[in-house]
């Protein structure tokens, strides 16, 4: 019955959870608000906020869990991707406490975090399903054969979904983060009010770097017409973007479907707890039969239950890491 300590610091979040025995007993999250002075998140400030918080977060999950330190068999960490020096603020906590308690590490990857995110749950997910993994640096579509064994089969050729919900908010005038607040105004719109073209990009793949580019032209030609359309109208387009956006997602997702011959369907990142995209998902149950799964909303946004569950199946495979092991900026499947 293995406890597990596990720590996410691939970006802006500090966060800190415990795993005992395949069950998450605690699951802190530590936000960072001083991006939002920014519009975006400054590495560098993201870093030093990591090391105002991971002793705070980890005090405070060993509390919720009733878990003393000693109790403890394994430290597990998000090795990568993300950025480097949160990364590092992360890595060097886990192998320090590690050393220090004589705990064996087990690295893990990010984005396998996520999807693996499923598995905290019920229900879970059979082998093989689909995944679509969209968050604000990926989106991915990626064909789960085992907790491990993983297939990244479609993935953006340049920005991500997330990126196109933020850098929209940011041309409407929105505050970072922008992508909850276009999912707040999308409910209250018409979401054929605006149509905004869908790349035409082959196989699985997917690209949002275009389709920014249409809003931004489409935004500024509106308000050379009227200078307050974007205040008079929020509302429709945030509700015909978001529906855009979701269409382009679900249309691949779609084509993986068949192709792999797959019902067994889920979402995992960011992006996932947007509502138009997890009422489209829905809908695909309905009407094509697929067996949907979808994160807790506390799943979705980066979280150290998923690293947590990830290295509880790690454990128990004997996966572990030594003390040279190094954070990575960039890291594949």
């Amino acid at each position: 019955m293995p406890i597990i300590l596990a720590i996410e610091s691939s970006c802006d979040e500090t966060s800190v959870a415990v795993c005992n025995n395949g069950k998450i007993t605690a699951n802190v999250i530590a936000n960072q608000t001083i991006h939002e002075n920014y519009g975006g998140v400054i590495p560098e400030l993201a870093s030093r906020v990591h090391q105002q918080n991971i002793v705070p977060a980890v005090q405070q999950a060993l509390a919720v869990s009733k878990v003393d330190k000693t109790q403890l068999d394994a430290i597990a960490f998000t090795r990568g991707p993300g950025l480097l020096g949160s990364l590092l603020v992360g890595v060097s906590f886990a192998k320090s406490f590690a050393l220090a308690l004589d705990l064996p590490l087990i690295s893990v990857n990010h984005m396998q975090a996520h999807i693996l995110a499923h598995f905290i749950d019920e229900p879970k997910p059979k082998f093989p399903f689909l995944c679509l993994t969209v968050s604000g640096g990926h989106t991915q579509i990626v064909l789960v054969k085992d907790y491990f064994d993983m297939e990244i089969v479609g993935e953006t050729l340049d920005d991500a979904a997330g990126e196109a919900f933020d850098k929209t908010a940011k041309i409407l005038n929105l505050p970072y983060p922008g992508g909850p607040l276009i999912d707040k105004y999308a409910r209250e719109g018409n979401p054929h009010a605006f149509k905004f073209p869908e790349p035409q990009i082959q196989g699985l793949n997917y690209s949002f770097s275009g389709f920014k580019t249409s809003i931004l032209y489409f935004v500024r030609d509106q308000k050379a017409k009227d200078a307050d359309f974007v205040e008079n109208n929020l509302a429709d387009i945030c509700a015909s973007v978001q529906h855009s956006i979701v269409n382009i997602l679900i249309n691949k997702l779609k084509k993986a479907a068949k192709q792999y011959n797959c019902s067994e369907i889920a979402i995992a990142g960011g992006v996932s707890a947007n509502s138009g995209l997890r009422a489209a998902l829905l809908g695909m149950q309905e009407t094509l039969g697929w067996k949907v799964y979808i994160p807790a909303f506390e799943y979705c946004t980066d979280n150290a239950a998923m690293i947590a569950i990830a290295g509880y199946h790690k454990y128990l495979a004997g996966e572990f890491v030594n003390q040279d092991v190094a954070p990575m900026a960039k890291m594949e499947f």
